[in-house]
């Protein structure tokens, strides 16, 4: 039997009477486990409550793969299955990190328990409470930095290829730099009087400005390749070098047979190689410079979207238009899309007015939703996204046509930790998120499911929201249900 003054040691039962220590030592089970040793396996019975004697029990979530501690027994502590537990089985894995001494109790004494020792029960309830609130908590980072990491590597990856064509598109430059500066010597060498330089000048500025209204209205591949054709046919007649490789760029600027005509009326055959040569090299610099304006345009086009998606150096309540907000996640969320060639429709209202709101947290919303979409959907599905307004409230709706939710989940869906993911894919916090965001803005959301249309209806009051929505509990960033 157990000596009933060890049960001292466990702090939930320091100060009980004798009689009652005694009892609880009848009750209980010494079990003595080696380092490496499991007091139970993941999927055993959740049937007993273990008080920490001697040594330490590591404890580990049996869906963490990164993540592997989840929870240390010292001594004195108390583990395992609590009254009102829900747990039916171990969902996790313990193992001894030393020499342990431990005592268990059947749960079929919970209610014993209760009625003998009140005070032993509340602070095993208070105990079972902490320990959800602290699950949670970690259930929450966890989601947190899944979700954070998830965007980090979809914006690193928006953002790569236009920084990678900028580099490009600079070291082409470099480069195109030393080949300018021997064309111009060449032209130099064949005496060329004032008014053909000022002519290649001239048709220099022509190429480039022809290119510039080409490039917004580009021809077709069967187009320019007959262009490209009839340069170089023009070329190879006046004995100019290299046409294949002048060709495709003259034709894009829109440069004409009878415009070469003039140039060579005007230069002469022995200047006009040189001439075409130089132009050639303008019109690709001009481009390589092009290149390198639109990369940073979409650079900063993708740094205005985190912006106004986390609303940096703004106040956390402001008005704000739900479709910047709607707009801003999808160009962060683009990487998603275009990997399953999603298409998006949108339908918006424009006369909706702004509303006050938590501008990141209702971003929350729109980021699980599209992405619970873009989950259940398979390539080329469709997203269609639509707002419209209502006498008292916004409503946005969003729908996809993937495989849709089983019908008997959808009447708990919102509560925490229901997914239909796999094991390890998700734990089930992004619809719980959702639903808490839109009740702090005093709003409403409702789903409708069945295979091929699945839509959610968030409503939000076109009110400001006000002191009541203040609400320092609700959490954001949460990754997708």
């Amino acid at each position: 039997m157990i000596d009933p003054a060890e049960l001292r040691k466990i702090e939930v039962f320091a100060d009980l009477e004798d009689d009652q220590l005694v009892w609880l030592a009848e009750q209980g089970e010494e079990q003595r486990l080696a380092t490496g040793e499991q007091p139970f396996q993941p999927g055993a019975p959740a049937d007993h409550m273990y008080a920490i004697l001697e040594g330490e029990l590591q404890l580990r979530r049996t869906s963490d793969e990164a993540e592997t501690r989840f929870f240390n027994a010292q001594p004195g502590e108390i583990t395992g299955i609590l009254p009102y537990s829900r747990l039916k089985t171990f969902n996790v894995i313990a193992h001894a990190l030393s020499p342990i001494r431990v005592v268990r109790f059947h749960k079929s004494i919970f209610p014993e328990i209760m009625d003998r020792m009140p005070e032993v029960g509340e602070r095993l309830i208070g105990l079972m409470l902490d320990r959800v609130r602290e699950v949670t908590r970690m259930d929450e980072q966890r989601e947190k930095l899944a979700s954070l990491g998830k965007l980090a590597a979809g914006l690193a990856h928006e953002l790569n290829n236009p920084a990678g064509a900028a580099k490009r598109a600079a070291t082409s430059l470099r480069e195109l730099r030393e080949q300018l500066r021997q064309a111009y010597l060449r032209l130099d060498c064949h005496n060329l009087s004032p008014d053909q330089r000022s002519f290649i000048a001239k048709f220099e500025a022509l190429a480039l400005s022809q290119a510039n209204q080409t490039s917004a209205v580009p021809s077709s591949s069967l187009e320019q390749s007959d262009k490209e054709d009839a340069l170089a046919e023009w070329m190879d007649a006046h004995s100019v070098a290299q046409s294949w490789q002048l060709a495709p760029m003259l034709a894009e600027a829109g440069i004409t047979c009878e415009q070469l005509d003039e140039v060579a009326l005007q230069i002469g055959d022995d200047a006009l190689g040189d001439t075409l040569i130089r132009c050639n090299l303008s019109l690709t610099a001009s481009r390589l410079v092009m290149e390198i304006e639109q990369s940073v345009t979409r650079i900063s086009e993708l740094v205005g979207a985190i912006k106004e998606y986390t609303y940096m150096d703004q106040a956390p309540e402001k008005e704000i238009d739900v479709h910047t907000g709607i707009e801003s996640t999808l160009t962060i969320l683009a990487y998603k899309l275009r990997k399953k060639s999603i298409r998006v429709v949108r339908e918006y209202d424009p006369s909706l007015p702004k509303i006050c709101a938590f501008g990141v947290e209702l971003n929350q919303i729109w980021t699980n939703l599209i992405v619970n979409a873009v989950e259940a959907m398979s390539e080329a599905g469709e997203l269609r996204i639509k707002t419209w307004g209502e006498p008292k409230d916004l409503v946005i709706e969003i729908q996809d046509n993937g495989s849709g939710i089983p019908a008997d989940y959808l009447p708990r869906i919102f509560e925490p930790f229901r997914t239909t993911k796999s094991l390890g894919e998700g734990t089930g916090l992004g619809l719980e998120t959702v639903k808490r965001v839109v009740r702090k803005h005093r709003g409403s959301i409702k789903v409708e499911s069945e295979p091929g249309n699945t839509r959610f209806y968030v409503r939000l009051p076109k009110q400001k929201t006000g002191d009541k929505t203040s609400d320092s509990t609700a959490s954001v960033g949460k990754g997708a249900n």
